[in-house]
């Protein structure tokens, strides 16, 4: 038998998961899915690499608690690839915190130390961490390993990583961590594959979609990027603000009396593209939509991403290499366009047609920066580093 690691990446409402053979040097991906709890039956959809339907089933409302329809997946994935012996299930970790630089298995103890970083990613780290507990309970002997998206930038350093507040807080861990690490990951690999002549220069991805951040390259190692301590900072997303002055927090809380979880809310589900346009927090909807509101949406999130790209730039001492990925960054060609617009004082040009047709290279003939499209893949990048820390047990 050959070995498989099942991938588990946890979104509000939805699990994406792929199913990797990892017995070669490179995991090649045997299924994919979703288990989809944004409707009234939980449903449970697994596709082939291709596409192709291989398996539906839905359940009650009810019974949305009971497995989270993992035993399905799990049930699925023993009958149809009876030839792979699963070996491990790996899962996207938002917060790894100061002490996790990279994968590890998840014993009781890291559990528990990832389970009271749950303040600093209040919304996303017990949605990544309940999976862990179901198949926990389903299949107690199957090793199970935590992937974070915040090791990618362990490598930043002061001051990228500071907060000017006491010295003692920073002591207790309260610091820039960054977000979106399994993605910059991917990209930063799948571009020194493409253009290795850039691995070297100063380059920017833009991982752009529902939750946006970018992230400052050199040498293929991030030296700052646009999250800091929770993954609510930085550029406008989805429903979420971004970047705000903290005198508005403290504002919403002494003079319109707005709990601590009044302000919460606002700021994660409440906000962003969803708040300006008072209309969606979808950019697709946003793009086609005639009315004044959505267009200031869009105007505010191409605004700031154009600004904290410079800022990054900043950082770096220069930009070489644009970046887009994401959501956002791989399929809306009027956001890349009119960023790129936004960053033609410093040298990005986009070729029309090839932004159009998506090239995987969009910078003109004239452009002193070089502009990429790189779909990104986190759950591959899980399954490799399964596969790491399998072959060291």
């Amino acid at each position: 038998m050959t070995a498989s690691a099942l991938v588990l990446n946890s979104g509000s409402s939805s699990i994406k998961f792929g199913l990797f053979d990892i017995a070669a040097d490179e995991p090649a991906l045997l299924c994919k899915g979703l288990l989809d709890e944004h409707e009234a039956k939980p449903r449970l959809v697994v596709k082939s690499p291709a596409g192709g339907d291989l398996f539906e089933t839905q359940r009650e409302a009810s019974d949305a608690d009971s497995g989270h329809l993992f035993a399905e997946v799990l049930g699925f994935i023993e009958e149809r690839f009876a030839d792979h012996r699963l070996r491990a299930v790996g899962h996207r970790i938002v917060h790894g915190g100061p002490d996790y630089s990279g994968p590890v298995e998840l014993t009781d103890d890291v559990y528990a130390k990832l389970d009271a970083l749950t303040p600093l990613a209040p919304l996303h780290q017990p949605r990544c961490l309940e999976p862990v507990r179901t198949i926990r309970a389903i299949k107690p002997d199957l090793a199970q390993i935590a992937c974070f998206d915040t090791a990618f930038h362990h490598s930043m350093a002061p001051p990228a990583s500071r907060f000017a507040i006491p010295r003692r807080y920073e002591e207790r861990g309260i610091r820039r961590y960054g977000f979106h690490g399994l993605s910059f990951e991917y990209v930063a690999g799948r571009l020194a594959k493409i253009a290795p002549q850039f691995v070297a220069k100063r380059t920017v991805i833009a991982h752009l979609g529902n939750g946006a951040s970018l992230c400052a390259l050199r040498d293929g190692h991030s030296v700052d990027t646009t999250m800091g301590l929770t993954p609510l900072d930085g550029l406008v997303m989805g429903t979420r603000s971004g970047t705000i002055d903290p005198g508005v927090l403290l504002y919403l809380q002494q003079h319109e009396r707005m709990s601590v979880e009044d302000v919460q809310h606002l700021l994660y589900h409440e906000s962003g593209l969803l708040g300006v346009s008072g209309i969606s927090a979808d950019m697709r909807t946003l793009l086609a939509s005639g009315e004044a509101a959505a267009r200031e949406a869009v105007d505010l999130f191409v605004f700031r991403a154009a600004q904290q790209v410079a800022v990054m730039a900043t950082t770096l001492g220069g930009l070489d290499c644009l970046v887009f990925t994401g959501g956002i960054g791989e399929h809306a060609k009027e956001i890349r366009a009119a960023i790129g617009e936004r960053l033609g004082w410093l040298g990005v040009h986009i070729d029309a047609g090839a932004n159009d047709a998506a090239c995987e290279r969009i910078s003109g003939s004239g452009s002193t920066v070089n502009v990429f499209v790189i779909p990104t893949n986190e759950e591959l990048t899980i399954a490799r580093h399964c596969a790491a820390v399998l072959r060291e047990k």
